[in-house]
């Protein structure tokens, strides 16, 4: 077997069971990834929880600093709503200092889809509380996007956000989109999209992506930018 050509490194909450299997799924070329995982609280993050948490997240990178990822995918996708545009371009900087790589995050991936989808608003689905919702909210609207209708599971702690199903994802997203969508975003590292993404394309006839397939988009363009 060929070696690989990359060396991806994912940074994800430490509760993540979802991003590492659909980005190696979605990203062959880095796969398999390398996973940093970040010390959190089990509750679902604040505004409150970021110092601490880019603290841990740079701690996190440290063990894999010798293997010289190419790519670094900053996954955490409720932080970098929480800390609006420029408290995740902070984060993106600061890891791209501290590994010399590339980086891609999850907030800014969801912002560069949707203007290459061409669209200016779009329905969401997401597991958060209040507080991310209206963050993410913020950073699409800094970006000239709008939210056309936006409906969530209110997640209060890590535990309830990992026993969403792809099932359940499926009838939120479906409940939520309108006659009027113009496309459909999935928002959240941790929930399963990589089935249903082209399944509810097809159903829907409009532009579906969630956070892990619009990461997956944002590095998969690096990979190819990097062959050219």
């Amino acid at each position: 077997m060929a070696e690989n050509k990359r060396v991806g490194l994912l940074v994800v909450p430490a509760n993540n069971t979802t991003m590492e299997r659909e980005m190696n799924a979605l990203c062959p070329d880095f796969a398999p990834f390398l996973v940093a995982r970040v010390k959190r609280p089990a509750r679902t993050l604040t505004r409150a929880d970021l110092p601490a948490y880019r603290d841990s997240t740079l701690e996190a990178v440290d063990p894999f600093l010798a293997a010289r990822p190419e790519l670094v995918v900053y996954g955490c996708t409720a932080a970098g709503f929480l800390g609006g545009r420029a408290g995740n371009a902070a984060m993106v900087d600061a890891l791209r200092e501290k590994t010399g790589a590339k980086i891609v995050s999850t907030a800014e991936a969801m912002e560069q889809v949707l203007h290459h989808e061409n669209v200016s608003e779009t329905a969401i689905v997401t597991p958060y509380l209040t507080e991310v919702n209206d963050g993410l909210r913020e950073v699409l609207s800094h970006s000239g996007l709008a939210v056309e209708t936006l409906d969530s599971f209110y997640c209060e702690t890590t535990a309830a956000l990992g026993e969403i199903t792809e099932d359940q994802v499926r009838e939120k997203s479906l409940a939520t989109v309108t006659a009027n969508s113009k496309a459909l975003f999935v928002a959240c590292s941790q929930l399963p999209t990589l089935n249903l993404v082209p399944e509810l394309r097809a159903r829907l006839a409009i532009p579906v992506w969630s956070s892990i397939s619009a990461t997956a988009w944002a590095a998969n363009r690096i990979a190819a930018r990097a062959e050219a």
